[in-house]
């Protein structure tokens, strides 16, 4: 097999291709098969090579801190719309993440962008930074008090789902 044709790739998107038709039969399948070829040859992905470890109670933290945040933005973003006397300075940041895990950089993207009053406007892969866009971030404190929480999320992505050497840096 060539490296294109991922094995676990062709499978998902034939899944998904049933789930679209809504109908288990040979022909939805078989075609299936062939959409999911298709697309990963004309659209390559490289490999992603994941360690994964699950821990459970570093997941379940990481669960909870994140809900624990959504709460919290969404009452810090409703405040700040309701004061109609001051207009919110926002701003686009840069951080930098300390791994290389391309998993991490999706997780902690993904999970940035769920938390109201940010959202990831680009992720580079190659040099793994968020540039995000911070809502009513009004000087440089908070900006720097965003890299810290982005730092801080990136450090329980770690220890949820890294290696021991991982979730120690």
């Amino acid at each position: 097999m060539r490296p294109s044709l991922q094995p676990s790739v062709i499978v998902w998107l034939t899944l998904v291709w049933t789930g679209l038709w809504g109908d288990i039969s040979v022909l939805v399948v078989l075609s299936g098969v062939v959409v999911a070829v298709v697309v990963c040859v004309v659209f390559p992905m490289p490999p992603l090579g994941m360690n994964l470890r699950v821990h459970p109670l570093h997941l379940a933290w990481l669960v909870t801190r994140f809900l624990w945040d959504v709460l919290v933005a969404s009452a810090q973003v409703a405040w700040t719309t309701l004061q109609l006397h001051r207009q919110p300075r926002n701003a686009v940041i840069e951080v930098d993440l300390t791994t290389h895990s391309d998993f991490v950089l999706t997780i902690v993207a993904e999970m940035v962008s769920l938390v109201p009053g940010s959202l990831v406007v680009e992720a580079r892969r190659s040099t793994h930074s968020l540039f995000l866009h911070v809502l009513d971030a009004r000087d440089t404190a908070g900006v720097e008090k965003m890299r810290r929480q982005v730092f801080a999320l990136e450090r329980r992505v770690l220890r949820a789902f890294g290696t021991p050497e991982e979730a120690a840096s």
